[in-house]
């Protein structure tokens, strides 16, 4: 099977490549993972490259036989290095699981899907330690640079994948998403990403932080290639993307949190993006969503993902807490001092909660908001611990209502000088229709 791939000569430069094999593609992967002056050694932390190499000549063979096992066939793959590969140690950005883990008995399902569709898995990318942070950091492995500009973070936690994707290490990068982890480094650097809803793709084998939250999405330069990766982790037959007519769809825009304190460069590009959907024939109605106020409220009380940590991690912490990042271990330790009976009407409110979100997105197609209300900060600016959490809260703040209320979401990339994201969310299991309605938006936001 031969495809077209996008390619970048220099970060922030996007070029199309001629129609090449799986394996010239694959060697053009591996040379911008071995490249010194790239981002390589960073991003990628396992390379694949004799596996890789095997599955491309494979996926060759069929096409050259007139075979294919669908979309994915000979699509050059990376994984999120929390993933299961059999024989291996998951380490989950961590130094301590690098020394500690047991290796793996099995593939997580979704690897043995990506590899059975004949996906080429070239590396395991690099993450925020234990994907327990919206910033991208790493102090054990290193913080991939921003493809836009080098100096800045990627965002997190999956870093390595939006920065392997963005940067041509891969075409297809497989995160996960428990408050905007494959949606915040998307936006940040300047590709698509997508959160399904949680049911969609098993979480088995994918080291956790939140059981309740946690969910796997792809990264891409396209619409079309997160969707064919997501149905085939879905375990659902791939089928051709077709992009809803945007004449007359009803966007939902709610004014007040989503977009309070914007930057100038998000503020400026979201405007321009929204005026151009309109002129597309889009009907965007200003909406008040009240639910957002009912979810920080209970939220207030110390959220999910750092109590559900703390019985990930406590004893970890309490024996080798020195060796796992400071930003980290404070989130995780602040869950540790959370009370249980907060910790259950949280779940019990988010229920209900849930529900009375269903009803409220029932009139509308979708939600559109800024994926992220600033743009990658500096990895200098957020060494500071303060200034790191500040970031850190302005990142997640849009993009953790999807988890919350158990939608989908997924980010587009606007093209500025510092990348921005344009966030559509839909209602729980719309699914399928959101991305037909994201690969509209596609167009109209480049054409």
């Amino acid at each position: 099977m031969v495809r077209n791939i996008v390619g970048r000569d220099r970060p922030g430069n996007i070029c199309m490549k001629k129609t090449q094999s799986s394996r010239e593609r694959l060697e053009q992967a591996l040379a911008r993972i071995a490249d010194p002056k790239g981002e390589g050694k960073r991003a990628c932390l396992t390379v694949y490259a004799e596996e890789a190499r095997a599955a491309a000549d494979a996926a060759d063979a069929r096409a050259a036989h007139g075979v294919s096992l669908g979309p994915l066939d000979g699509a050059i793959v990376s994984i999120k290095d929390l993933f299961d590969v059999a024989g291996e140690k998951t380490r989950a950005g961590s130094k301590v699981l690098a020394e500690e883990a047991k290796p793996a008995q099995a593939d997580a399902p979704i690897v043995r899907r990506l590899r059975s569709a004949g996906a080429v898995i070239v590396a395991k990318t690099n993450m925020t330690e234990f994907a327990f942070s919206s910033l991208g950091a790493n102090p054990h492995f290193g913080t991939p640079g921003n493809p836009a500009d080098r100096a800045r973070v990627p965002g997190g936690s999956s870093a390595g994948a939006a920065v392997a994707a963005a940067d041509g290490m891969c075409e297809i990068a497989i995160g996960s998403d428990t408050g905007g982890s494959v949606r915040i480094p998307a936006a940040l650097c300047g590709i698509a990403g997508f959160k399904p809803t949680k049911r969609r793709v098993p979480t088995d084998g994918a080291f956790p932080l939140s059981f309740t939250l946690d969910s796997v999405g792809p990264l891409a330069r396209s619409v079309a290639d997160c969707a064919n990766a997501d149905a085939v982790m879905a375990g659902h037959e791939p089928a051709p993307l077709e992009p809803l007519s945007l004449d007359g769809l009803r966007l939902g825009l709610d004014e007040a949190m989503p977009l309070d304190g914007l930057d100038n460069t998000v503020a400026a590009a979201f405007a321009a993006a929204i005026k151009r959907l309109d002129d597309a024939g889009l009907r965007i109605s200003t909406e008040q969503i009240s639910l957002f106020d009912d979810m920080n409220e209970i939220l207030a009380k110390g959220g999910i993902p750092p109590a559900e940590a703390c019985a990930i991690h406590r004893e970890r912490l309490a024996r080798r807490g020195a060796d796992v990042d400071p930003n980290v271990r404070a989130r995780i330790e602040k869950g540790c001092a959370m009370p249980v009976a907060d910790y259950v009407e949280t779940l019990q409110t988010r229920a209900r909660l849930i529900r009375a979100m269903d009803r409220r997105l029932a009139t509308l197609d979708a939600l559109v908001m800024p994926t992220c209300p600033i743009v990658a900060p500096t990895i200098a600016e957020v060494a500071d611990q303060k200034t790191f959490f500040a970031r850190h809260n302005l990142l997640i703040r849009n993009t953790a209502i999807g988890n919350f209320f158990d939608l989908c979401a997924v980010s587009l990339p606007l093209k500025v000088p510092l990348p921005v994201g344009l966030m559509l969310v839909g209602r729980h299991g719309s699914d399928r229709a959101l991305l037909r309605i994201a690969a509209a938006v596609e167009k109209a936001l480049v054409d």
